[in-house]
């Protein structure tokens, strides 16, 4: 009797799973069908954008964690992955908790950030501060503890409350993307795929914003949030497939391609296979709030035919290009037409000016030390920049730079530094070149394996040191570590941080991505950029240019 009572309840139970499942799919289906299109969302949820959105100021992100305890929460710091479009690269916040739990970060921004600190290693139920501010704003958080442990962040002021709705429910609409992040197969199928992410995108916006009460304000950067996202999760879902479309291999010291399926590959190189990143206002300025903007707009220029159309006629056999003002003027003149046919508009959009600006202060050092190059590019691409607050960020990139006449300047008096400057008394009289690397970085192991036979002649020189330094989460290393070390870094000098070290030094040299190497000199300067010896493909030669320029 009792096993058929089991019984019974055991189907009960399988049965109304199976009813709920069939319910919400048909549920889902549903919403699909009847969601708006992005217009229709947009004007159903009228916001004016403040007309000091764009303006550059100083955010202040304070507040206090209540019962904080460091060795039971397990962290002293959060760090935050932060990066304005209008800077070179990425870099690394990092939120120091004091032992009360209070904390305070200041950082200079261009726009509204939307972004979080997170802890690595927590031992709570709590790891990370939302936050999301603009400009000229101090907004205060109290992070609060509710039950069993969990923890919940309270805004008590600016656009941080104001948004507090979709700081603590963003989540629910990201695992929508999860298609694209899986996705095998062929570009067509891709792109059937892409356009019914869109739609589950768009449904899902308008069921989470109707559940939890979002603003119009709330919906319109949740909408220009989810644009950023799947044009970043389709382009990464695009390469994906082209991976598996070609093999390389090197002979000789020679890299060759061989392409395994034509069809494809012509596909890849078509405009009109990326049709989906035309969902995408790329005029928006609400784009630029969205953490992800960033990976968007470096992912842009290089699509396989806006990078192909950007770079035709400009390049040598070899596959380098001349350093003069008829590739770089080629290259602009190329890229504005590419972007175009790319995002389906007729005009340079702010997303379009931005590839140009981001061309122009890559490429800034160079024409500066090319002579008289930079008096003759630099007008060309600001005449390119019609918005005016790009326009007037490429002056003060140019005023800045100018301004920087030293070949070489202090390190700041902050605690990353101090390690630098124990390594600079180690090795006196000697030019640093620090190799900042990881074990989870396929580049990064690349380089190095890569470079054996060139560090072992630098390892004669009397001039220059070889410095490597990782994260890890412990400073000992993990085994893998130790094994890399001792197979390919044996006679190097090595230096194990953990993570929370090795983010301050990001912090103070301002990069987050890696490889990345940083030049110093005997008497503990940092050489600026365009100076610092950027890698082992062209050593020997940057060496003697920075040495030659610090006699």
């Amino acid at each position: 009797m009792k096993r058929k009572v089991f019984i019974i309840v055991l189907l009960t139970v399988v049965a109304v799973f199976v009813v709920r499942k069939v319910v919400s799919f048909v549920s889902e289906k549903i919403e699909v069908m009847n969601a708006l299109t992005m217009q229709e969302l947009v004007e159903a949820n009228p916001w004016a954008v403040p007309a000091d959105w764009f303006k550059t100021d100083t955010i202040t992100i304070k507040g206090r964690i209540e019962d904080y305890d460091a060795e039971r929460f397990g962290f002293t710091s959060m760090s935050c992955c932060y990066e304005d479009v209008f800077e070179k690269a990425s870099t690394v916040l990092v939120l120091d908790i004091a032992d009360d739990g209070t904390f305070c970060k200041k950082f200079l921004a261009s726009y509204p950030v939307r972004n979080s600190f997170i802890a690595d290693e927590s031992k709570v139920h709590f790891n990370a501060i939302r936050f999301f501010a603009r400009p000229g704003e101090t907004i205060d958080i109290t992070v609060r503890k509710r039950m069993f442990d969990f923890y919940q962040c309270v805004y008590n002021n600016g656009s941080s409350h104001d948004v507090e709705r979709w700081l603590r429910t963003s989540h629910k609409m990201a695992k929508v993307m999860e298609p694209l992040w899986k996705f095998e197969g062929t570009f067509d199928e891709a792109n059937e795929v892409a356009e019914a992410v869109w739609k589950r995108a768009m449904a899902r916006l308008q069921k989470v914003s109707r559940s939890e009460d979002y603003t119009p304000m709330e919906v319109q950067l949740a909408l220009a949030d989810l644009q950023a996202e799947f044009g970043m999760n389709y382009i990464g879902c695009i390469e994906r497939i082209a991976k598996g479309l070609a093999k390389t291999e090197k002979r000789d010291s020679v890299w060759y391609t061989e392409i395994l399926d034509s069809a494809e590959w012509k596909k890849y190189l078509d405009y009109e296979t990326y049709a989906p990143m035309r969902h995408i206002d790329y005029d928006n300025p609400l784009l630029f709030a969205s953490s992800s903007f960033s990976l968007l707009q470096n992912r842009v220029p290089y699509a396989k035919p806006v990078r192909e159309d950007h770079y035709k006629g400009v390049l040598s056999e070899g596959g380098g290009m001349e350093i003069n003002f008829e590739c770089y003027s080629k290259k602009l003149a190329n890229l504005l037409p590419a972007l175009r046919k790319f995002m389906g508009t007729d005009k340079e959009n702010q997303t379009a000016q931005l590839c140009v600006y981001k061309e122009m202060i890559q490429s800034f050092s160079t024409w500066r030390e090319a002579g008289d190059l930079l008096d003759q590019l630099y007008p060309l691409y600001l005449g390119a920049l019609k918005n005016p607050y790009i326009r007037q960020k490429a002056e003060q990139f140019r005023d800045h730079q100018l301004s920087q006449a030293e070949l070489a300047t202090p390190l700041p008096d902050v605690p990353g530094a101090a390690l630098i400057r124990q390594l600079v008394g180690k090795f006196p009289g000697k030019l640093l070149v620090i190799d900042f690397w990881g074990m989870s970085c396929g580049p990064c192991r690349g380089a190095i394996q890569e470079s054996k036979e060139l560090r072992a002649q630098i390892a004669k020189r009397d001039d220059v040191k070889l410095v490597f330094i990782a994260g890890e989460r412990t400073a000992e290393g993990s085994d893998a570590y130790k094994r890399y070390v001792a197979e390919w870094l044996a006679d190097e000098e090595t230096v194990c941080l953990t993570y929370g070290e090795f983010d301050r030094l990001r912090e103070l040299f301002q990069f987050n991505g890696i490889p990345h190497y940083e030049t110093i000199t005997p008497d503990c300067r940092r050489v600026r950029d365009g100076l610092r010896i950027s890698g082992y493909d062209a050593f020997d030669l940057e060496l003697q240019r920075v040495l030659e320029k610090l006699k």
